[in-house]
């Protein structure tokens, strides 16, 4: 016995298998199974191409719902089955070793597209098959004129052979009589249509156009037109037709009768409409869709002068966790009543409800005043989420966060609103969810900034806009420079100089802080053998030392002593001549292997420093375990000596801390000194070395050879 096929193609060859048994039954072609099953495997491999892809392409995935149509499954039902069947198993036989939830999100896309495509070619043959009609009633038109004239006989069996609805009136709209079609199409057997006359048959769906065309025509100012209408039927049904009324002449060209020619295309429209719903409303839920919600806001934003509208952007809290624990089908449950629910707050005129997808949903009121409209409706919104929602037996409790955007229409895009929304919607999700909040212009022009920035660093980098100022470290014994602190700085062509409170924590997001890093360490490392060799020169009591910042992404990167070693021996720069620093709260409950790279390096000889020591709660009998040689005092314990006499709870804190760092044979610097007053108290302390603005803010390494210079010379 031989193994079931498993490669590729053999998948493939099973669901174009698959497929056509699903199709076959409801085509017009007069292939057999297999020679149609051979039709639709080159399309299958087309689907399967556009579903492994990676990017996604809808015109390929449109083209093959065109090719349908090429293939005579015209059937609404055709469209229907090969749906369901590439909904099915499109991804089970070709999405290997994708991620399930993709394949499943592009499977959905591609189907609107094979829809798209199908509507498409389905309109166009439409169309062509309405053209050959007109051509026809034109045709008919001569015929039948010939035929009074010349043959009763030759027109009575043009007029009663047709297959499309064929009927002759007088000028003044009196109904003279209708063909067997004609009366098939609307239910009657009354071939006068009981003296009704053509004007009677008007319907709230006729086109502005419809009965100025009628006038000109028996007015004999027209030939022909063609419109679509609608017809009651006795039933109170309604009928569309395409609709070609054409004006018949006498010998002597004086107009006599109207021509009617309808087809019945109510079956056509009630699928283009069912296509229509498909495209813009989510199968899910059934509520509108994102495109269908773009449409209705674009129109609400190119609204009159005086219009308002008022947006609620709403993304549930912890849904993920739902998915995650309890399975998607779970939450697809949980969606769609969340979704009923959102749908029974947009009740008002002016309102709607879409879900633009996964668990974001969107609320649109509109009207002149929608200040306190779109308050309620969040409102609204926020009470319905109250209530658990039961799935499997469980009670989940749904909690959500909403971003409002409210204001007048025709300032602001379609992509702009929902950009401002979804910033004020994550800014209430970040403040802890479960609340809406108000845009704020200038909330959203920080968060745009931040993503400008984030998205320039990379380039920003690579194109040397980076540059390094240094702060003296001074010994608060006898006021020499002992070293200087490295801080990065970004000149944005933009923003200017940026500080790196402005930076670091974007490229910590990014992880470009990794080679950021280490472009600063290597620049300091070279600073700091330029001041070394100025220092022998000059003859300075001792070398100058660089501190260099360590982010907790670059503790943590694998190339962190290798990449410092490095740059030591390129530069030929000593280990003692390097202080890295660390924060306090990275190496909160830092376990060994956290430790090892920083060990590691102290026993090179490089310097490790504690920075803000005291802010990060840690334990100080930590102290002993951490690789660490100075302490770098935070300047909020410092901060009450700017003035004298300082607060003696704070000179009795870092009395204790200098002493204990002492102890254990740790150096203590002070940060943020200002004044004279807190130098001295500091000095008094016992601390080892200090900065601040009391002696040089940041600046270029000239300044602090400068400061050096004056201390050697006294």
């Amino acid at each position: 016995m031989s193994a079931e096929p498993d490669g590729p193609e053999d998948r493939l060859r099973r669901f174009a298998t698959i497929w056509s048994r699903a199709v076959f039954p409801v085509t017009s072609t007069s292939s057999t199974r297999p020679e149609f099953e051979a039709e639709l495997l080159p399309l299958a491999r087309r689907l399967s191409d556009v579903l492994r892809s990676r990017g996604f392409d809808a015109e390929e995935a449109t083209a093959v719902g065109a090719a349908l149509v090429d293939s005579h499954c015209t059937d609404p039902e055709a469209l229907s089955r090969t749906l369901d069947c590439v909904d099915a198993y499109l991804v089970l036989y070709c999405g290997e070793d994708g991620d399930p939830e993709d394949l499943r999100a592009r499977s959905a896309r591609l189907q609107h597209a094979m829809a798209a495509g199908f509507a498409g070619a389905l309109r166009a043959r439409t169309l062509a098959e309405q053209e050959a009609i007109a051509q026809a009633a034109l045709k008919a038109q001569g015929v039948v004129a010939e035929a009074l004239h010349a043959s009763e006989a030759r027109f009575r069996a043009v007029f009663e052979g047709a297959a499309i609805g064929i009927g002759i009136a007088d000028l003044d709209g009196n109904v003279l009589q209708v063909n067997e079609a004609l009366m098939r199409m609307f239910g009657i057997a009354d071939p006068t249509l009981g003296g009704r006359r053509a004007t009677d048959w008007t319907h709230p769906d006729d086109a502005p156009q419809t009965w100025r065309l009628y006038d000109e025509l028996v007015r004999g100012d027209r030939e022909h037109y063609h419109v679509e209408k609608a017809f009651y039927r006795p039933d109170g049904t309604v009928l569309w037709t395409n609709l070609t009324v054409s004006l018949l002449r006498d010998a002597d060209g004086i107009p006599q009768y109207q021509l009617a020619l309808m087809e019945d295309t109510t079956e056509r429209r009630l699928l283009n409409l069912r296509l229509r719903y498909e495209a813009t409303h989510d199968a899910l839920t059934g509520l509108p869709n994102r495109s269908f919600f773009f449409e209705r806001l674009e129109k609400a934003l190119n609204a009159g002068q005086g219009q308002r509208f008022g947006l609620c952007y709403l993304d549930l809290d912890g849904f993920k966790t739902v998915n995650d624990s309890l399975g998607h089908a779970a939450g697809d449950r949980l969606l769609v009543e969340v979704a009923d629910r959102l749908q029974g707050c947009a009740t008002a005129p002016g309102e709607m409800v879409a879900r633009l997808g996964g668990d974001e949903f969107v609320a649109l009121t509109t009207g002149p005043d929608t200040r306190h409209e779109v308050d309620e409706l969040a409102g609204r919104i926020m009470n319905a989420l109250l209530a658990p929602v039961s799935v499997d037996g469980r009670e989940l409790t749904v909690r959500g966060s909403i971003g409002i955007v409210e204001g007048p229409a025709g300032e602001r895009s379609p992509a702009e609103v929902l950009r401002s929304a979804d910033i004020t919607m994550y800014r209430a999700k970040s403040a802890g969810g479960n609340r809406f909040e108000l845009a704020d212009p200038e909330a959203d022009a920080r968060v745009i900034t931040r993503h400008g920035l984030t998205t320039a660093l990379p380039a920003a980098l690579e194109r040397g806009e980076f540059f390094i100022e240094y702060q003296p470290l001074v010994h608060l014994g006898d006021g020499s420079v002992r070293g200087a602190e490295a801080l990065v700085r970004w000149l944005h062509p933009q923003h200017g100089v940026l500080g790196p409170d402005r930076f670091i924590p974007l490229a910590e997001h990014t992880g470009l802080i990794v080679p950021l890093g280490r472009w600063v360490l290597e620049q300091s490392v070279r600073q700091a053998r330029v001041w070394r060799e100025r220092y022998g020169e000059s003859g300075a009591a001792g070398p100058l030392r660089i501190n260099v910042n360590l982010s907790p992404c670059q503790l943590t990167h694998p190339g962190l002593v290798q990449d410092t070693v490095e740059i030591l021996e390129r530069t030929g720069v000593a280990p003692d001549a390097l202080c890295l620093e660390v924060t306090e709260s990275a190496l909160i409950g830092a376990d060994d292997d956290l430790l090892k790279p920083l060990r590691r390096l102290a026993e090179m000889g490089v310097d490790i420093a504690l920075d803000d020591f005291g802010t990060g709660y840690s334990n100080l009998a930590n102290l002993r375990r951490l690789p660490v040689s100075v302490l770098k005092l935070d300047r909020s314990f410092t901060q009450s000596m700017q003035q004298f006499p300082a607060d003696p709870v704070d000179l009795k804190i870092v009395e204790g801390i200098v002493a204990l760092a002492h102890s254990l044979d740790l150096a203590v610097t002070v940060e943020g000194v200002e004044t004279g007053a807190q130098a001295e108290q500091l000095r008094i302390l016992g601390c080892d070395t200090a900065q601040g603005w009391y002696y040089a803010r940041p600046g270029p390494p000239e300044r602090l050879h400068e400061l050096a210079l004056v201390d050697a010379t006294g």
